[in-house]
């Protein structure tokens, strides 16, 4: 009986470990995703002010050849 004892306990403490490292991987888990939002954002931001320079570089080229 007392070896049972001892083997539920071992187990149930595996468990609580498990359950530890299950805890820190979610908030870990949460984190990354807070980052891929951010990132993701950032990329649209950037996207947009790339479209916006593409733009006016693109009224700098015509109004060189309307000089020419």
């Amino acid at each position: 009986m007392a070896a049972e004892n001892s083997e539920s306990e071992v187990l149930a403490q595996e468990l609580e470990k498990l359950g530890g490292k299950l805890d820190s991987l979610e908030t870990r888990l949460a984190e990354v995703e807070r980052i891929i939002d951010g990132l993701e954002t950032a990329a649209r931001t950037t996207a947009r002010a790339l479209e916006e320079v593409s733009s006016h570089w693109d009224s700098v080229y015509r109004a060189m050849r309307r000089a020419e």
